[in-house]
C-alpha cells in the first residue's frame, strides 16, 4: 500500500527544486497533491506532469508573504480539493550580502528573507491549521543545516537567522500542537542543487567547494534526497516523531 494514500498535501515552493521533487514523491505514494507557488504557471506544469505521470495534482499561485491570500487559497482548497492533512513549507529564498555591505541591500535582505522564510511559514501554516488539526494532520518544514551554523561561504545572516527561526517554530508547534494529534518536523538540506542556487554554483565553484570540503559525502545533493526524509516524516513510518529535524546534508554537521 502506497505510505501517503488518502493523503491530501500541500507544497509551498512547489515550482521547481525541492519542492517540485516533494510534491512528485508524494504524488507517487498515492497522495493527492496541491502545488503552490508564486510562480503559478511553474507550478502549473508541475502539477501537469504529475498528472501524466498518473499522480493527482492540482495547484494554485500563492505568494506566502501575503497573509489574506494564504487564507483565501486554503478556502479555496478546502471547497474545491478536500480536508488537508499534510502541509509542506518549503517555499524560500537566500541572498549573499554580508551584514556589512551596503546598508539599503542589507535591510531588503533582511525584510525580504524573513517575509517568506519565516513569516511566510506562519502565514500558511495558519491558514491551515484548521484542516490539520481535523485530520490529526503533519507539518513538514524545510528548515536548513543554517538552523544550526552559519556556514563559512558569502551569507546573508537573514538567511542564517530566518533558518534558526523555523526550526524554533517547528518546535513550538510541535509542543502545543500534539494535544490535537497534529505532528510538526523539519528537514535540514545542506547544499542542494536546485535553481535557486544555479547562478552561484556555476559562477563561484569556489564556494562549492567550501561545502563539499565539509561534506563526508563529498557531493552536493539533489532535490530527490530530500524526498525520502519528506515521505517519512509525512507518512505513518514516523508516527511517534514530532519537534525533530532530519538533516539531509551529507554529513555536514557530523564534522
Amino acid at each position: 500500500m502506497p505510505l501517503l494514500e488518502n493523503h491530501l498535501a500541500v507544497i509551498t515552493g512547489a515550482a521547481s527544486g525541492i519542492g517540485r521533487a516533494i510534491a512528485t514523491g508524494f504524488a507517487r505514494e498515492g497522495a493527492r497533491v496541491v502545488l503552490l507557488d508564486i510562480n503559478e504557471q511553474g507550478a502549473a506544469e508541475a502539477a501537469r506532469e504529475i498528472r501524466e505521470a498518473g499522480g493527482k495534482a492540482e495547484s494554485f499561485g500563492l505568494d506566502v508573504t501575503l497573509r489574506e491570500d494564504c487564507r483565501a487559497v486554503a478556502k479555496t482548497i478546502a471547497d474545491r480539493v478536500g480536508q488537508v492533512s499534510v502541509l509542506v513549507n518549503n517555499a524560500g529564498i537566500n541572498r549573499r550580502n554580508a551584514f556589512t555591505a551596503e546598508a539599503d541591500a542589507v535591510i531588503k535582505d533582511w525584510q525580504d528573507i524573513m517575509a517568506i522564510n519565516l513569516n511566510g511559514v506562519f502565514n500558511v501554516t495558519h491558514a491551515f491549521l484548521e484542516p490539520l488539526r481535523a485530520s490529526k494532520g503533519r507539518i513538514v518544514n524545510i528548515a536548513s543545516i543554517q538552523s544550526f551554523v552559519h556556514v563559512r561561504t558569502p551569507n546573508s545572516p537573514a538567511y542564517t537567522a530566518s533558518k534558526h527561526g523555523v526550526l524554533g517554530f517547528t518546535r513550538a508547534l510541535a509542543a502545543e500542537l500534539g494535544k490535537h494529534g497534529v505532528r510538526v518536523n523539519a528537514i535540514g538540506p545542506g547544499l542542494i542543487e536546485t535553481p535557486l542556487n544555479e547562478h552561484v554554483r556555476n559562477t563561484n565553484p569556489q564556494l562549492v567547494q567550501i561545502f563539499l570540503d565539509h561534506t563526508p559525502l563529498g557531493r552536493a545533493g539533489k532535490p530527490e534526497d530530500i524526498v525520502g526524509p519528506a515521505i517519512f516524516l509525512a507518512s505513518d513510518l514516523s508516527s511517534y516523531v514530532t519537534g525533530s529535524i532530519v538533516m539531509a546534508d551529507g554529513g555536514y554537521r557530523a564534522i
